[in-house]
């Protein structure tokens, strides 16, 4: 009975026109370079994943440009998970030790092996949960993320540098109430690289599609890009017709928003 009913599924999943298809990594984030969280969403209905890949509404844009829409990435997820540490740590220390001890740390418990798999079109999503007030992300070290190609970063906190960060127009989404401020020795150890990671109540697993903008993050499983992306395309293609036509109604100049 169990092996009909899974045979069943299986022959459903293929009629019903969403049959697996592999994907290169460019050819995915063809299909959604122009696709808002809302579109996606709406392609998550459709092919029966409701609600499985929005982020919690806490996970957001630490800044935003509503003129060039910067703030706005499609990538390919690339994931780590930061952990607290147990480590008992002596103190106080002198300047000399503390330095030792601190490059110490940074070489062999918090590092960044993550770094290796980005590339153009990476999207950096990072759990630190539990870690406390520390600050693993900033200002400099998310400009070598960049030099990457890494198009954005998605976490639970554990950013700190905010400032500059906003400053160098790097996309941050994240929950605001739990940014970073304190060093990752003492404090934090990497636990995992390109392993499944939870973010905001979604699982995201490296290869996943991550959409984000002004309303927030949305992850696609990548065995379902396809089918989501031409769904969402229908959508936004409907969408700036119709507001096309209103915005020549009010007498609006026409922005890139309702531009083929």
């Amino acid at each position: 009975m169990k092996k009909n009913l899974i045979l069943a599924l299986v022959i459903c999943f293929t009629t019903c026109g969403f049959a697996q298809e592999k994907l290169t990594d460019e050819q995915i984030l063809k299909l959604y370079e122009q696709l808002r969280v809302a579109d996606v969403s709406d392609g998550m209905d459709m092919v029966g994943l409701r609600d499985a890949g929005l982020m919690d509404q806490k996970i957001m844009a630490l800044w935003k440009d509503t003129d060039s829409m910067k703030h706005i990435f499609r990538g390919i997820a690339v994931t780590a998970r930061y952990i607290p540490t147990n480590k008992v740590l002596k103190n106080p220390m002198t300047k000399e030790e503390f330095q030792k001890w601190e490059g110490n740390w940074y070489g062999t418990l918090s590092t960044e092996p993550f770094v290796q798999f980005l590339k153009p079109g990476s999207a950096l999503v990072i759990d630190f949960s539990g870690d406390g007030d520390t600050g693993s992300i900033g200002s400099n070290n998310s400009l070598t993320y960049k030099l990457k190609g890494a198009v954005g970063i998605v976490s639970n906190g554990g950013v700190r540098d905010t400032d500059e960060i906003i400053k160098q127009e790097i996309p941050v989404y994240m929950d605001p109430l739990h940014r970073g401020r304190g060093i990752r020795p003492g404090r934090n150890e990497i636990e995992s690289v390109n392993k499944p990671v939870t973010i905001g109540g979604v699982l995201v697993r490296p290869g996943d599609v991550v959409v984000a903008d002004g309303d927030g993050v949305v992850v696609v499983p990548r065995e379902y890009a396809k089918p989501v992306a031409e769904f969402a395309l229908e959508i936004l293609k409907g969408d700036k017709n119709a507001r096309r036509e209103m915005y020549k109604k009010l007498n609006m100049p026409l922005d890139a928003t309702v531009k083929d």
